[in-house]
Parts: C-alpha cells; structure tokens; sequence
C-alpha cells in the first residue's frame, strides 16, 4: 500500500510547558491519503484546530510539539520557519474560520491572490499573475471576476471573502487543503455554496482535504472518513457510513444523539450531554469523558484507553465441518478500519450494551392544559416597517437613502405557542425583534402585546408591561454582568420593581431550580459556569418577572451541540410548564423545526412564507424555503447522498436597493426556468401573502415548483 500523503503520529502540543502547562493535543494519529477527505469533529476547546496549525507549523512560540508529522514522507516536526513557507501556499493550504481576520484590510483581493502565487513562482509575471488570480475567483463563483480582482476585504460579503480565501488556498495547486471551521459564522445557504466550492477545489487540484468542524451535519454530506477528538485525543475513527451508523465510542454515540435534524421525527426527545470536558491543566488519568459517560465503569479510571478496533462474533463457515479452525468459527475478529478509545468498545459494537441505553431520550414534561379555543393572541405585528437613514457628510449631514430593514410584515403569536422567525443575515429578523421589545410603537403599522398597541403605552405602562415579556441573547458571556454574582444578575429586575431583598433572593433560587441549577449556586460569578450553564442563568433571569412572552434571539447558536440539546429541552420543559410563549429568532432551520409551532420565512424585510411549521417544512411552497430546507445539512450519511441541493446565486442583495416585483426574483431558482412571459409577471407584480395549501406564500409562481427540481 502507497504510504499517506500526511501521517500524523503521536502528536503531542502542550502551551506553557515549563509554568502553567495546557496539555492541548495529547498522542493523535491519524494519517490521509491523497484525493481522501478527512472530517475532525468535536467540541470547542477538544483540540481540532491547534492540530491543524501544528501540521502547518503556524503555533506561537509558547507550543512545545513533539510526535510525527509527516507530509510526502518528509519530516515536518523541528523544521525551521522558513523551512515550512516554502511548503505553506504551495504544498499545503488552509482555509481559516474568520477570512476577515485572515485578509489583510489594506490590500486588494487581488493583490493578496497574486502575492502568493509570485512568491512560490518568482518567474511569473505580474499580467500572468493577475490573470491567474482572476481565473480563480471566477472558479470560486464570484461574479464580475476583473471588478472583484480590485475590492477590499470589507467590501466583499461574508460568504465572498469566504470564496476569496478558498481562492489563495488553492492558487499553487496544493497537494493538501486544511480547512478550519469554513463556514461556521456563515448562513446555511451560503454554507451550501462554499461546501460546494470546496469540493469543486478538491476535485480540480485532486487535493486531499482535511476539514475541521463542529457541525456533523457537514462531515455527513462531505467527508470519506471522520476522526473524533476529545480533550485532546482521537476518541474514535471510522469511514463516515459506518461511524454514523454504528459508532462504538460513547461520546460520539452523544454527539450523534445531541443533534436535532430535518430527518428525525420532530417529537423526539434531544439527548444532553451533561457536563463540560475536563480542563486539560492536568493529563486525566482515567478515560477523559468518564465523568459525563453514563456508561462509566470503576475501570474507566484506571487508564486511558488505547485507541483501538473492537472485535465482534464472527459467523461461523458452514459446509466442511472445520468450522473451529477456520476465521469466525465462534471467534471474535476485529472491526476493519474502525478505532475506539473505550474499555466497553466491544460490548457496544456487539449490541450487548445498546447505544440507546447510554443515551435514553428524556421524558416529556406535562403540558399546562390550555383549551385552545382560549389560545389568545399575545403578541401580534400588523404591517410594521422600519427604516434607517443613510447619510453623507461630516458637519452638515445629508440624508441619501434608506435601508428597508423591516419592510411591512404582519404575524402573530399566541399563548403556549412558540413562533420560530427565519431567513439569512440581513434579512431584519433581529430589527423585527428590537422593535417589539422597545414596546415604543412602530414606525408604521401596529405592535401589540397582549392586546395593547404599544405606541399608545405611557411611560409608566411601559415599565409595567416589560414583565410581560422578555429577552434571552444569543451570547450568554457578553450578557451577564461579569462583575455581579449571578444572584444580582438574576434578581436585577425585581430589584428595579422595588421588592424586598429577601424576598429578590428566595426568588432567584426559585428561579435557578426552574432552570435545572442549584440554588447554592447564587453567590458565584459568570465565569464560573460552562456556556451551558450561563445560557440558563440567562433564562432563569428572564423568568424572574413571571413573563408570558419570551423573546429568543439565537439562543443556542454560540454553544456546543452537546449543549444546545439540554437548553433546548429547558425552553420546552418550561413552554409546557408555565404555558409560555416564544418568539424563536435562529438561522439554524434543524433546531426551529424541532421546537417552533409556526414558521415565518423573511427574505429582505418581507415575509415570504407563513404557516404551520409541520407544512412548512414538509412542504415548502416559496422557492426561498425550499432553498433554505434542501440546504441544511442533515448527520445522516445515506440521507445526504440521495438528497438534492437548490443551490442559490450570490448573496442576500442590499436592503438599500429596491426591486420592482418580486424582491427574491434576482436569486430566485424558480425564475430562472421559466418561460418569458412569467418572468414578466414575476419583474412586475410585487407579491403578498397569499393562502397555499394551508400556509401563506408571498409567489405567484407556486404551481411551478416541480420545475425547480427538473430544472426545465
């Protein structure tokens, strides 16, 4: 067998060796072969990223590295600096997870394309160079490929300096492309096309790629093989069919269990993952993940386990009576190309320990009955519009147009139901919910909350009615008060109603066991909790003031996907207790599927499609959600291969621009396949929501959809 592009083995990274050692990366092996795509999924903070920077020597001075890197059969551990950039760029690429911290503010994009392909080909010219560069941004999908060659960083979006940066990577051709979290901070639809740009580079330079992710989803749809890392080690390794289907290792039995997806049943019950990974101050002496495992065995803290095959009964040879002599005859073989770090590996992979039983899914929690004929209307927008001026000028500013952030849209949401609100970034879903929570009116059309118009509110009834309804943040560090004990946090707005302070504080630990957190608990800072638990704290202060109304802006999308299942069971758990309503702002359509009532799809300003979420997401009617649906990745690998993308052009157009008739026309699927005459009717009629098998749909085109598909 022809030796691996890339051999990693024993790696070890430690920071700060000779004071306060961080072990990061402790004993990895992994090898890939060339043309292979490698997937390395795990938590924040488990080692993916500072493995890759070891392989491209990019880790600051204070990493120690020791082990094997290996790259063609050539030793790159101890080479010297200017040793690896003669390989950076040319041999080996990566792709960074923020491409605006990676480019360089004050050069062109096609200046930083040209840098490096003349400093690995010091022959070639700068007309060559330039054309080059711009051959590559048209392979990328950019358009207007000349134009581009001369903007800045910032004035790319962030899905182009995305395809910008996958443009340097692949410039010199490189046998190996590392991609670092590549479209974590990018909306599903632009992830889709960056995916697809990936693959297209992957098969154009016939690199092998290593990918580096949280989101299974993506490994699903992408990779050959998966490598699992926690706290600093591959915990197990497999092709990516048999590691989705049978995976051996608890941890990833939780991960796999952890995620809502577009596939599954929408009653199903999430998984937690309890628990956060150990600080790695310290090399465990035990199994790293026993203290979160429900399968742990006194034994699991005597060692850590070697990475290892797990054997299972082999069938026996029927026919010549030699049975016992020949290979299975009631004998245990080994998996092929399947590695575990765990004592149990065989017991699971035997299905003598069932991979539910570690995991069970958690009982639902009763609902409040609530008749619904009494569902009343909580909240409710009627035509709203919002805008922003832009101006020009420093000491006597001009007004020059407007952004459209909100555009006209109506919805409402009753009691005990939760309304998940969609779209790209950009498409107003965070203005929509700034405007409701000012409770100062509209600037056009109405915003009541509990049948009151807001705009009519003095300022004492506003006060008043901001218990009614409150705000859970996307980010729950940036959110809390790092200088207050979490009692203060929680019991600050009891404290602004004037209640008593013991009474503030038998509260709060009311509240803290609502949340699932102990109520000794109250005395300790923010930075004393894991995301998880600050994102609860975040909850349980909301809940504080007894509200009706929950309004949540991206609750679970700056945590762990081990920790996104818990909350969200929380945000359930609590909805039927209390008999809350949620308005659900998220761009992650797995998770609004798995806990929204309703559905409302907004593309720029405007809502495009309203209704039930089970007939939404079942059958979408506007092409836009069709697009969106058919572009979120599902961890399910026989899933992903039969499943067709809808692929949009570009990105979410300027919300200072107005388009006669249908605004998403310029993008749309749909419209591209159509005859002239319905493209006439799509330039000129500027659709509203109209009913469409149940839900409302702002197209004129719905009885075309099954030409999205066909592309005719």
């Amino acid at each position: 067998m022809t030796e691996p592009l890339l051999s990693v083995s024993d790696l070890n990274v430690t920071f700060n060796a000779k004071s306060k050692p961080v072990y990061a990366v402790r004993g990895v092996d992994y090898s890939v072969r060339e043309g292979e795509f490698l997937g390395i999924v795990g938590e924040s903070g488990s080692g993916k990223s500072v493995s890759s920077l070891a392989v491209m020597g990019l880790l600051p001075s204070s990493a120690q590295v020791s082990g094997s890197i290996r790259f063609r059969g050539e030793e790159l551990v101890g080479r010297s600096d200017s040793e690896m950039s003669r390989l950076r760029g040319s041999d080996i690429a990566m792709i960074f997870q923020d491409p605006l911290s990676a480019l360089t503010p004050v050069y062109t994009i096609g200046q930083q394309i040209m840098e490096g392909l003349q400093l690995h080909d010091r022959s070639l010219s700068k007309q060559a160079a330039r054309a080059r560069a711009e051959e590559l941004l048209r392979i990328v999908g950019i358009p207007n490929a000349a134009r581009r060659l001369d903007a800045f960083p910032h004035e790319f979006s962030g899905g182009m300096r995305q395809r910008a940066m996958i443009a340097i990577a692949i410039a010199n051709d490189p046998k190996l492309i590392l991609a670092d979290e590549p479209t974590t901070a990018l909306d599903v639809t632009i992830q889709a096309q960056i995916l697809e740009v990936l693959q297209t580079a992957k098969e154009m330079t016939g690199a092998a790629v290593v990918l580096i992710t949280h989101d299974l989803g993506v490994v699903a749809g992408n990779v050959d093989r998966v490598a699992v890392m926690y706290a600093g080690r591959i915990v197990e390794n497999a092709p990516v069919r048999p590691l989705f289907a049978e995976p051996v290792m608890p941890y990833t039995i939780g991960l796999l269990r952890s995620m809502p997806n577009m596939v599954s049943p929408r009653s199903e019950r999430l998984v937690p993952l309890e628990g956060r990974p150990p600080l790695l101050t310290t090399k465990p002496t035990g199994c790293p993940f026993a203290d979160r495992c429900p399968a742990v065995l006194p034994a699991c803290r005597d060692g850590e386990p070697a990475l290892v095959a797990p054997t299972v009964p082999v069938p026996p040879v029927q026919g010549d009576g030699l049975a016992a002599s020949q290979p299975g005859g009631g004998q245990h073989a080994p998996v092929q190309d399947h590695t575990a770090a765990c004592i149990r590996r065989d017991e699971i992979a035997n299905g003598t320990l069932a991979r539910s039983e570690i995991f069970p899914r958690p009982e639902e929690v009763p609902e409040v009955a609530v008749d619904t004929s009494e569902r009343e209307i909580v909240l409710a927008l009627d035509d709203v519009v919002k805008t922003f001026p832009l101006t020009s000028g420093a000491v006597f500013r001009r007004k020059i147009g407007e952004v459209h952030a909100v555009d006209g849209i109506s919805l409402e949401l009753r009691r005990g139901r939760v309304l998940g609100l969609v779209g790209e970034s950009g498409c107003g879903k965070t203005t929509t919910i700034m405007e409701v929570l000012e409770l100062a009116g509209a600037e056009r059309g109405t915003i009541s909350v509990n049948g009151v118009d807001t705009s009519t509110l003095s300022k004492k009834d506003r006060v008043a009615l901001r218990s009614e309804i409150q705000v859970v943040f996307q980010d729950p560090m940036a959110s809390l008060d790092p200088r207050l004990d979490i009692g203060s946090v929680i019991g600050e707005p009891l404290t602004v109603q004037g209640v008593a302070k013991d009474e503030i504080r038998a509260r709060v630990r009311e509240s803290l066991a609502l949340v699932g957190l102990e109520p000794s608990y109250i005395d300790r800072y923010p930075h004393e909790f894991s995301g998880g638990q600050r994102q609860r704290i975040g909850i349980a202060r909301a809940l504080i003031v007894e509200p009706k109304i929950l309004v949540l802006d991206e609750p679970v999308s700056a945590l762990d996907v081990s920790v996104q299942a818990g909350v969200i069971n929380l945000l359930e758990d609590l909805k039927h207790r209390l008999g809350l309503s949620y308005l659900f702002v998220a761009h992650d359509l797995s998770v609004v599927r798995h806990i929204a009532d309703d559905v409302a799809v907004m593309y720029l300003g405007r809502i495009v499609e309203y209704g039930p979420s089970d007939l939404v997401f079942a059958d979408p009617q506007h092409p836009y959600t069709r697009a969106l649906l058919s572009a979120v990745p599902v961890p399910d690998p026989e899933a992903e291969a039969t499943r067709a993308r809808i692929l949009l052009d570009g990105d979410l157009p300027s919300p200072t621009e107005r388009v006669d008739g249908c605004r998403f026309r310029t993008r749309c699927p749909l419209y591209a396949v159509l005859d002239e005459g319905r493209r006439e009717q799509c330039r000129s009629i500027d659709p509203g929501l109209e009913p469409v098998h149940g839900r409302g749909v702002a197209c004129i085109q719905t009885d075309q959809n099954e030409r999205i598909a066909a592309g005719v």
